[in-house]
């Protein structure tokens, strides 16, 4: 996976030159608060990802802890295996051993309160990675992709692969009425919360007109939520809900899935029911997605996934890295959103990132020639 990072360390240099690398740093109090000449290679940052059972998250920790060696920062990179206790016993170690600076993607976002309180009396800056980190007033700055408008383009995506609307988002008149049921990711995920709303406001004008049906009656994020983002659980519900709903030959037409994880975990489920060579051309359901994950851009390319969102997690780990050189310079960082990302006890400065629909005839200019997949992992499916 190490090898797709090249082109972003290159541009995360010259994005760094721009930033004021020279500035004075931390002291050898932890933070970057007070004033001092550190070299950077005596200052560690602590970064923290939630597990290793999904590639996206793997490639995120790398491509930080890449970028952030690059700059010539000691770094102590964590996963947590999805358990919060786990996570909360690495940062309180990342603490201790005196860290200059946390990059933390929560698993549960309200869960860090402690090692938040701990790191502002230590005045070690935060720095929330794509999930936004609750009820703290001690989180600095969040770095993640503008989740709303992921949201909307699940949706968007769900609505093209029904044909709703059209290659340019049109809508073509087709009325359907078309049978589509819901997922959501885990609840204690605040992104979960974001590509929901905006997958709803998307998809809730065609549910009024009748375009769109979901007759399970499952509507609410809570009935549709996947704790954790397992995919085995997506794929338990997914059985449960054709053999509750469609055991009468009432027609699925498709599948509005938050993360390819889920989504894989969801085909699964409607291939035992109609083969496991079914496709779309055969009457598979439309399955939206996320994360642009290798299997799922294979079956994309296979005609079995209909879509997926692709999040350049080389931008992000690229935008967290500035952020973090920023802050230990004594600067303010940039960013583009002092409004949307309140975590309840404070609104959040952000910088957001955008993302794009992949469908079967873009794989090859946003990811194959984005140096993201090559064409032979996008042909077998595993990453190289």
């Amino acid at each position: 996976m190490k090898k797709k990072y090249a082109l972003a360390a290159l541009g995360l240099a010259g994005a760094l030159a721009l930033t004021g690398c020279g500035g004075g740093g931390a002291g050898s109090t932890p933070g970057a608060g007070s004033e001092g000449s550190a070299d950077k290679g005596d200052m560690l940052i602590g970064v923290s990802m939630p597990t290793q059972t999904s590639e996206r998250w793997i490639a995120d920790g790398e491509a930080v802890e890449k970028g952030l060696e690059d700059a010539g920062y000691q770094v102590e990179l964590q996963y947590a295996g999805d358990d919060i206790p786990t996570q909360g016993q690495q940062i309180d170690q990342m603490i201790t051993k005196g860290a200059d600076l946390l990059i933390i993607a929560a698993i549960d976002g309200t869960a860090l309160s402690s090692q938040l309180d701990a790191a502002a009396a230590a005045n070690i800056p935060v720095i929330s990675y794509d999930r936004l980190i609750r009820d703290s007033e001690h989180v600095d700055f969040y770095v993640t992709f503008d989740n709303y408008k992921v949201g909307v383009q699940q949706a968007t995506s769900l609505l093209t692969g029904l044909g709703v609307l059209d290659a340019d988002g049109k809508e073509t008149g087709e009325k359907g009425p078309f049978n589509v049921e819901l997922f959501a990711g885990s609840l204690d995920d605040n992104n979960a919360h974001f590509f929901w709303q905006g997958a709803i406001d998307t998809l809730k004008p065609y549910m009024d007109e009748g375009v769109i049906a979901v007759p399970s009656g499952q509507t609410e994020i809570e009935q549709a939520a996947i704790l954790r983002w397992q995919q085995e659980t997506a794929q338990k519900r997914m059985e449960d809900l054709l053999t509750s709903t469609y055991g009468n030959g009432t027609k699925l037409d498709g599948v509005l899935s938050p993360y390819d994880g889920l989504s894989r975990g969801i085909i699964t489920a409607l291939q035992g029911t109609g083969g496991l060579g079914a496709s779309i051309a055969d009457g598979l359901p439309v399955v939206s997605g996320q994360d642009a994950e290798i299997a799922s851009v294979t079956l994309i390319d296979q005609g079995v996934q209909f879509a997926s969102i692709f999040k350049d997690t080389r931008k992000l780990a690229e935008q967290s890295v500035i952020v973090a050189e920023s802050m230990l310079d004594g600067d303010e960082p940039e960013a583009n959103d002092t409004e949307t990302y309140d975590n309840g006890v404070k609104v959040v400065p952000s910088h957001l990132l955008q993302s794009d629909i992949v469908y079967a005839d873009s794989i090859t200019s946003l990811l194959v020639d984005s140096g993201y997949w090559t064409q032979a992992e996008v042909e077998s499916g595993v990453a190289e």
